[in-house]
């Protein structure tokens, strides 16, 4: 029984990672779970000290992923429709591959600040300010659930 936790477990967390670059799975939630699942093996292999900040720690980069593009698009004066723009750049770029992952925030946050101020070097400047935001909170999340999967793998040796 312990073997079918541990591949669950292997399986919700590379589906998180995946999560980390798709913004309809919940990437940092998904590795916690796998850990998570990792208790109801016959020997539990993490304290619950350990499991309650690795629960902090998601539900802090969870918020923040929603924080930061915001903040980025603020700092670099854009308005919500800039946020709104980068959001649906990237649902928007999921069905391009990668690099439709990589340019749709920018675009989407581009034409959002367009649609609201019309002036272009504002436009570019909040786009701008919104990508680095979006890549920003990405790779916290990434390197979030890696260290979780480092936790996880671990168990294997």
């Amino acid at each position: 029984m312990d073997t079918l936790w541990l591949v669950l477990g292997i399986v919700v967390m590379l589906v998180g990672i995946l999560g980390c670059f798709l913004p309809f799975l919940p990437g940092p939630p998904l590795c916690y779970a796998a850990l998570l699942i990792q208790q109801l093996r016959s020997d539990a292999p993490y304290t619950s000290k350990f499991l309650w900040i690795w629960a902090g720690i998601t539900l802090a980069v969870t918020i923040l992923d929603y924080v930061i593009p915001l903040y980025g698009t603020r700092k670099y004066g854009g308005s919500k429709y800039g946020v709104w723009g980068c959001t649906i750049g990237l649902i928007a770029g999921i069905w391009l591959g990668p690099l439709g992952i990589i340019l749709g925030p920018f675009v989407g946050a581009f034409i959002g600040e367009m649609i609201a101020t019309n002036d272009s070097d504002n436009a570019l400047k909040a786009a701008w300010g919104s990508f680095v935001g979006f890549l920003f909170g990405t790779l916290l999340k990434l390197v979030v659930c890696l260290v979780m999967a480092w936790y996880l793998f671990k168990l294997l040796f």
